[in-house]
């Protein structure tokens, strides 16, 4: 197998004959005559097709030898859909990579995440991606360390430390072979000076492709927001984050982003307790975007739908909102089994402020880390505020995520992780499911028991009494599921300041 992987070099290089944005992040174009690699829709002349070859990831370019192209700026893509839609194992790979896994845990921690030997991922990894695992890592690596130089005023030094460098000089190398430019040169390119920073302050540019329905992710967001660990207004949501080196904060701005531009930014304010979690810490947020979906396939094959059309018309580039902790999504899932959105915000809150970990945020109403699964697992389950069957279960949960029985960072198969969460008490499908859509970032997930979409499917009912067959919907059953909740979800509050919900 070639570096180029699965690619169809025809196909590919009509892609970059049309300046298609909506491959760029799917392949990049390395040209031989240059010695630079571009994205699908750099703006430069089309080479000849002799002079190029088609790479599956950035690191399969820089492993082949070709620098990152300084006008399109190749590595400032959202990642691949299919590293979702396929869920293989070299997408569970890309996703805990992009955490920063691999600098944390070493080749050995990933490869015992996605359950394989060090030797056999990274010839996995080759074949299907162009690169193995340290050279996926490190281009990672540069692409954050490009970000940061270009868009803070953070010292090269606390650069190369953030952006997951074991050393200033690998820093300086590697920068200097991706992108034929020194730090010092990439920061001249930038611009304007920045203001004063505050420690641990970082501002960054989250690339997502368009459409993007920036405001209804923000509603969903703000209706579902829990006490303490997370705030909402008109344009802005923010939250605390629990992250591997300590605790952090992001507020995001999120505004509808139209179709035509390809990939277009979520402007984010992080503070971070750490700078070396600045990696993972936009990698979740970016989760929490779902930032790597391709709204142009989705849009066309549930926009042809004769009952989905209209509403897939009325909101281009809707998003299954994702999570920033896979562990936190399904404690909260749980929480809200079999009651209102409202009572679920009250219970989570309560449950925020009793065992939730006080942090310092730069946010007003953000007062703690939501509770890990440790923590919750050695709750006596009478003490919730819950039934105490469903207070048994959360704990039974928490339990199972504190000692790996049940894994939720997107590395194990996803039907494994059903499995072992349909195994524990008072875990129906439902819940699984939704969990899977959320915490696993599955597109292809509906949930038939759901009484609001049990009531909006009747309410589509043709004049033959017949309704929706949810079937035809694959493989985005999780993008119909939240058009179809679109529907009933009200704006987020207006008013001064940052909104809370009380508990």
């Amino acid at each position: 197998m070639t570096p180029t992987g699965h690619l169809d070099t025809e196909a590919c290089y009509r892609a970059v004959q049309s300046r298609d944005r909506r491959f760029d992040g799917v392949f990049y174009t390395a040209v031989r005559t240059t010695g630079i690699y571009c994205r699908p829709s750099c703006p430069a002349r089309t080479p000849a097709v002799a002079n190029v070859t088609f790479h599956p990831t950035a690191a399969s370019a820089h492993a082949a030898g070709y620098r990152a192209c300084k006008r399109c700026l190749p590595d400032a893509t959202p990642g691949s859909p299919e590293w979702d839609v396929a869920a293989d194992v070299a997408g569970r790979a890309m996703r805990l990579i992009a955490d920063g896994l691999v600098d944390r845990e070493g080749v050995d921690g990933l490869a015992r995440r996605v359950g394989y030997t060090p030797r056999h991922l990274g010839r996995l990894l080759t074949r299907e991606l162009g690169a193995a695992p340290l050279a996926l890592a490190r281009a990672r690596r540069a692409q954050t360390a490009r970000v940061l130089i270009e868009t803070t005023d953070l010292p090269v030094t606390d650069v190369a430390f953030a952006a997951g460098f074991a050393s200033v000089r690998q820093f300086n190398d590697t920068v200097r072979e991706v992108y034929a430019a020194s730090p010092s040169q990439l920061r001249e390119r930038r611009g304007s000076a920045h203001a004063a920073r505050t420690p641990g302050a970082l501002t960054m540019r989250l690339a997502v492709r368009t459409p993007f329905a920036g405001t209804r992710l923000l509603d969903f967001l703000a209706y579902h927001l829990v006490p303490g660990v997370e705030v909402a207004a008109p344009g802005t949501y923010a939250r605390t984050l629990d992250l591997p080196h300590g605790p952090g904060t992001v507020r995001l701005r999120l505004t509808d982003l139209p179709a035509g531009t390809g990939t277009g930014f979520v402007a984010a304010d992080f503070w971070l307790h750490d700078l070396r979690d600045t990696a993972a810490a936009s990698e979740r947020v970016r989760r929490l975007l779902d930032a790597d979906c391709d709204p142009g396939a989705v849009d066309a094959h549930l926009g042809a739908d004769p009952a989905l059309g209209a509403l897939v018309r009325a909101t281009p580039g809707l998003r299954v909102p994702g999570q920033v902790d896979g562990d936190e999504t399904a404690v909260r899932t749980v929480i809200g089994q079999q009651v209102s959105v409202t009572g679920a915000r009250t219970v989570g809150g309560r449950i925020v402020a009793a065992h939730g970990r006080p942090v310092s945020s730069p946010v007003p109403g953000l007062t703690h880390l939501f509770p890990d699964a440790a923590t919750l697992a050695g709750v006596d389950p009478e003490t919730l505020p819950m039934p105490r069957t469903r207070g048994r279960a959360l704990v039974g949960l928490a339990s199972a995520l504190a000692d790996g029985t049940v894994v939720l960072d997107r590395g194990p198969d996803r039907d494994d992780v059903r499995r072992s969460l349909l195994a524990l008490p008072g875990i129906g499908p439902w819940t699984a499911d939704y969990v899977a859509m959320r915490a696993l970032g599955h597109p292809d997930v509906f949930l038939p028991t759901d009484l609001a979409v049990r009531r909006l499917l009747a309410g589509m009912a043709g004049a033959d009494g017949t309704v929706p067959d949810p079937e035809a919907w694959r493989p985005w059953r999780s993008y119909a599921l939240m058009h179809l909740w679109n529907t009933l979800m009200p704006e987020t509050p207006p008013g001064g300041g940052e909104l809370t919900c009380g508990p």
